[in-house]
């Protein structure tokens, strides 16, 4: 009897063994998930470099550009890309301006406003719709009629149009462009906002919720908010790619960023005369551009793909051994 005992003790051991040697294997699989399905969209991978790398060089400005964006000479004026420099340094990659001042350390400099510009007023204009969104959402009723009825009188307005009108009335500026921007575009995420929040308001876990007791403000902001970012994230993603077009359109019709201030959009307002002279000075601000607002809708996609659960299986699914 004492040996049949001791054959069976060695059996729950293992079985604890093994549950807790599958844990560890788990926990990493769940932080990679989004690295590994990064890795496996080469669009994706490619469009998020671009965007870290704009970024960094960006914020440090400082230390990236090659020379002093404001600094120019009337020798260097509309010189070619690849010229070289009068001080035996660098040359001037993307050429010069009319001003001689060197097209990459604009270029550089200009990201700071754009990208700020474009985050900024993301931020702004997603705070506004998603807290209208959530409320018209959750309480319906009177207040949801007067939101979205303000929702759909906005949106029948032209939203460059009335971004001209009101710069035009404050004057230009960074922070006046920031305010029309946000102001006229927080509807799509109201709009957003409160759809989520229709189909959410009525789920077990929120009636869970109340009848705990809990206040409006935790069921919404703690409860219902979390499950909408998701789908909040990929749309502000593709508006700050709409922000960054919509402000260099301002820029350019010259209600937007003013000298001394350096953007894309004001670039090519300085540059459009030169267009047949110095094709340069139009043809990479134009290009930055593209390429930011590419970059943005390629990762907005591949978010939209990998928060999906009906398409996340595709970069959860193992590789198959390909035959040798």
């Amino acid at each position: 009897m004492s040996g049949m005992g001791d054959v069976a003790q060695p059996a729950p051991r293992a079985a604890t063994t093994d549950v807790e040697s599958l844990a560890p294997r788990a926990r990493p699989r769940s932080r990679q998930i989004y690295l590994r399905a990064l890795a496996q969209d080469k669009l994706a991978l490619s469009a998020t470099v671009f965007l870290v790398l704009l970024i960094f060089s960006a914020i440090f400005a400082g230390f990236v550009a090659p020379y002093d964006p404001a600094k120019g000479g009337l020798m260097l004026r509309n010189k070619p890309p690849m010229t070289e420099s009068r001080e035996g340094g660098l040359p001037h990659v993307l050429g010069t301006d009319a001003l001689g001042r060197d097209q990459l350390s604009r270029l550089i400099f200009g990201a700071r406003v754009s990208l700020a510009v474009g985050f900024t007023s993301v931020l702004l204009s997603g705070s506004i719709g998603v807290l209208l969104g959530l409320i018209a959402g959750y309480y319906r009723g009177v207040v949801d009629d007067v939101i979205m009825r303000l929702v759909d009188t906005q949106m029948g307005f032209p939203s460059l149009l009335m971004a001209l009108v009101v710069l035009y009335v404050l004057g230009a500026g960074v922070w006046n462009v920031v305010f029309v921007l946000a102001i006229t575009r927080w509807m799509v995420y109201a709009r957003l906002t409160r759809s989520l929040v229709l189909s959410h308001r009525e789920e077990v876990f929120v009636e869970a919720a109340r009848a705990l007791g809990c206040s409006d403000r935790r069921i919404l902001f703690r409860h219902i908010l979390p499950n909408l970012l998701s789908p909040i994230l990929v749309l502000a993603t593709l508006e700050v790619a709409t922000m960054i077009l919509t402000e260099a359109s301002l820029s350019f019709l010259g209600l937007g960023i003013q000298p001394p201030q350096s953007s894309w959009g004001l670039m090519l307002t300085e540059g459009r005369g030169y267009v047949t002279s110095a094709w340069w000075l139009v043809t990479f601000p134009g290009l930055v551009i593209l390429l930011t607002a590419l970059s943005l809708n390629l990762l907005s996609t591949w978010v939209r793909a990998v928060t999906d659960p009906v398409t996340r299986w595709r970069f959860l699914a193992p590789r198959r051994a390909t035959a040798k």
